[in-house]
């Protein structure tokens, strides 16, 4: 039995009409699934009763297991999810005035081993599938509308366990059914953002397969600290990075969201922000400083307030759209990975 939310609606309809059924019945199975949150295929009754035995034998449409869940004083939520190996991915709900932001995981676990980054500790696992991705944003906005929640999850990130571009296939895949209009999950791709450490090749093809958004965790002004604090740096240093960045295809209006996690002692200097300014003048760039984010597998600490103000102040003063990102949900396992890693130990 296949799980039918790794198939796209063309892909569905292919199938539809090997089976001599019309392909305009994939139209109506998507609906039900993504639109109506359908988890038998019993409750699709505008489908005949022979073409639902069909499809209840050919294919199952799982829910994600929630293996535990932690709410924030600020009323952002993790969870936890068990998939059907036995691993874990954790997922991050938002809340933003009277919608909500989604951060998503694309990978059990993570193969780029960034310093500052707990999910990496744990290794890489596998790449999820498309239906993994997809289920993340389905099941909880059933969660949502199970709760009476009438606020919608509007904004999508792709930042939470694993790197986007190292499973480019299953993300793009999703794509295709995160941003179908008319019987997918209806987002716009103006409001997805894929995060990467800066694979190069990926952020090559990216703008050419879709319209999302792109953010680039960047971390560090020079090499040697960036290869310190993340490897990925040593196959594709800063210039090879940029380059890309420069040549990225995107929308008239839009700007590459540059993430710069600010670590005390380790990248937070005025030299730094100086550096920083020079290096993304000739890109279209926005920038989210993001001071560290302290749990008790790091070493790392957060700078000042002063230290992280005064690092701001001099990216607006060279005319960039700069904001200090405040760490949300820092009373529960905030931290990528930290909720699978409280589970397990």
């Amino acid at each position: 039995m296949q799980d039918i939310l790794n198939y796209s609606r063309d892909e569905l309809a292919q199938w539809l009409e090997k089976q001599g059924i019309r392909p305009f019945r994939s139209k109506q199975i998507f609906k039900w699934i993504y639109l109506r949150q359908a988890g038998t295929f019993e409750e699709m009754t505008d489908i005949g009763k022979d073409m639902r035995l069909l499809l209840n034998k050919n294919f199952t449409i799982p829910r994600l297991y929630l293996q535990t869940k932690e709410k924030s004083t600020d009323k952002t939520e993790k969870f936890l999810f068990r998939l059907n190996d036995g691993n874990y991915i954790e997922s991050v709900l938002i809340p933003v005035k009277d919608h909500y932001t989604l951060c998503i995981s694309s990978q059990v676990g993570c193969r780029q081993a960034c310093k500052f980054c707990l999910t990496a500790r744990g290794g890489f696992k596998r790449n999820l599938y498309p239906s993994e991705i997809i289920s993340q944003i389905r099941d909880i906005r059933h969660y949502l509308e199970t709760n009476k929640n009438k606020n919608k999850i509007l904004n999508i990130v792709f930042m939470g366990m694993g790197e986007p571009l190292d499973n480019y296939d299953s993300v793009i895949r999703a794509l295709d059914v995160m941003t179908d209009s008319d019987y997918g999950l209806k987002l716009s791709p103006g409001k997805i953002t894929i995060s990467t450490c800066g694979l190069v090749p990926g952020i090559k093809k990216l703008g050419f397969a879709t319209n999302a958004n792109l953010a680039i965790s960047l971390n560090a002004t020079d090499d040697s600290t960036r290869s310190m604090l993340m490897p990925v740096n040593n196959r594709y240093p800063l210039k090879q990075l940029l380059d890309a960045c420069r040549s990225f295809k995107m929308r008239p209006r839009n700007k590459i969201t540059f993430e710069y996690i600010l670590i005390k002692g380790i990248n937070d200097t005025i030299e730094d922000a100086e550096r920083l300014c020079r290096m993304l003048a000739p890109i279209k760039a926005k920038i989210n400083l993001i001071p560290f984010n302290e749990h008790s597998m790091s070493a790392f600490k957060t700078p000042s307030r002063e230290k992280v103000s005064a690092f701001l102040q001099i990216l607006l003063d060279n005319k960039f759209t700069a904001i200090i990102r405040k760490s949300r949900g820092r009373d529960i396992s905030a931290a990528c990975g930290q909720l699978k890693a409280k589970l397990l130990s």
